[in-house]
């Protein structure tokens, strides 16, 4: 009925009637639909901006308007954190954070048309990105991806991403565990390296601003930061920049777990020689030493870096140790040999008397009873020269004479001993002072070398 209201023709003299205020006019209209006719509100600045710079944008070629113009990447980098050094295999693991920045002459724009907009991130896989790449790359590390890149109004472009390196690098162990390493990380174009110079690099920052820039390094691991030389050098026909992170190995854990143990069983190595050389309880004691040590290298082993092109000093140094064991073994048994007491002992030699037994002190005898006894037997053999007649006495002469040359026999032994003894006394006390003076050179020339290494 109310539509019947609306299209009927008004009486004459009437005014046609009128429509609800809540119905525009427009609605009458065939095909026509709320909000029609108001006018749409603006887009926001940001999406013209992107529209406008990528609608036309080729990403597959290089952003210059003349080819012959070469495009220029400036690249730094910090290093966040030292994440493995492996010996074995050559491999440098690091965290960086890495820079690029270059010039794109097609994402420029006024910002007095975009709402003051002097800077907008855009899509990385959207736009041209150059193929700076490290040459000593070797694996891909665990690196978070990051979507987007900076663009300035200019059509400077800002790459910053982190990146888990993983490079190979010429390790010097030598000198472990005071090892100081020099890895090179060098950037260069992939493919725009040729004579056609599209690409060319340079530093962001000067050298000196890079070299000791520890601000965001990570310093709580077995390696430390020292600092990081930066450098342009000539490559083919264009300039690569090369930086070289130059670490530095914490010494203290190795030095308290190898060093530390081997000194100490080289020391009560030298205090075993105070035990007495004719027992037999120093060979004992010097062949516990030389199996504690083995066990000892047995259990250190997989802590030294392993590697096919050299081995560590401290390597050489444990391979020493257990060789002067081994000869102070050797001289114990040589010296417990010589001051054993044997019935069938030669004489000691006339050279060997005149070498060890003329200037040192006379032997005194350990036993006073053995002196004694051999002085005492002096008198009653001097009775036994007397002649006598009887048979008895003839009988008792003979006897005695038998048991004087008996005497005279044990007593010759027990010189020949006794020398034998003086002998050993001194050649141990020699062999004691020579094996002393070569331990001690030893230890001082590592103990200076290492100090050098760590202070260099």
């Amino acid at each position: 009925m109310a539509h019947r209201r609306v299209t009927a023709a008004a009486a004459p003299g009437e005014q046609p009637p009128s429509l609800p205020p809540s119905l525009p006019l427009s609605l009458c209209r065939a095909g026509a639909r709320p909000g029609a006719g108001t006018p749409e509100p603006s887009e926001p600045a940001l999406r013209r901006l992107s529209h406008h710079l990528l609608a036309h944008y080729q990403k597959g070629t290089r952003p210059v308007r003349d080819w012959r113009t070469t495009t220029t990447v400036a690249i730094d980098l910090m290093v966040y954190a030292i994440l493995s050094v492996d010996e074995k295999d050559q491999v440098l693991t690091t965290y960086i954070w890495y820079r690029q920045h270059w010039t794109d002459e097609f994402l420029k724009w006024d910002p007095d048309r975009f709402d003051n907009l002097t800077q907008i991130s855009l899509p990385v896989e959207s736009i041209w990105v150059p193929d700076i790449l490290i040459n000593e790359f070797v694996d891909v590390g665990k690196s978070p991806h990051v979507p987007y890149v900076y663009v300035s109004h200019h059509g400077e472009v800002q790459n910053l991403k982190p990146i888990q390196v993983m490079t190979a690098c010429s390790l010097d162990i030598y000198n472990f565990p005071f090892d100081v390493q020099n890895c090179s990380l060098t950037f260069t174009s992939w493919l725009h390296h040729s004579e056609f110079r599209d690409i060319n690099l340079s530093l962001w920052r000067q050298p000196e601003l890079v070299k000791f820039d520890r601000s965001v390094f990570m310093n709580q691991g077995e390696w430390e930061l020292l600092y990081v030389l930066s450098s342009l050098q000539p490559f083919t026909a264009i300039c690569v920049s090369v930086l070289q992170v130059v670490i530095r190995r914490r010494p203290l854990f190795y030095t308290v777990s190898l060093l530390l143990p081997s000194i100490f069983l080289m020391v009560m190595d030298i205090v075993g020689f105070y035990l007495p050389p004719h027992s037999g309880e120093r060979v004992s004691f010097k062949i516990t030493l030389l199996l504690g040590y083995s066990v000892f290298l047995i259990i250190v082993s997989d802590t030294l870096p392993a590697t096919a092109v050299g081995t560590p000093l401290i390597g050489i140094y444990f391979v020493v140790c257990m060789a002067l064991l081994v000869i102070s073994l050797t001289e114990t048994i040589l010296i417990v040999c010589l001051v054993h007491k044997q019935d069938l002992q030669p004489h000691v030699p006339e050279w060997l008397k005149h070498l060890l037994l003329e200037r040192p002190t006379p032997y005194v005898c350990e036993d006073p009873r053995e002196c004694g006894a051999v002085e005492g037997t002096r008198p009653a053999l001097a009775l036994a020269g007397r002649p006598e007649g009887s048979a008895a006495l003839q009988e008792v002469l003979r006897e005695t004479t038998a048991i004087r040359q008996l005497l005279e026999k044990r007593e010759e032994f027990r010189d020949l001993a006794r020398d034998w003894l003086q002998v050993g006394y001194v050649l141990d006390v020699l062999l004691f002072r020579v094996y002393l003076a070569a331990v001690l050179a030893y230890s001082i020339t590592l103990g200076t070398l290492w100090s050098v290494w760590r202070d260099a």
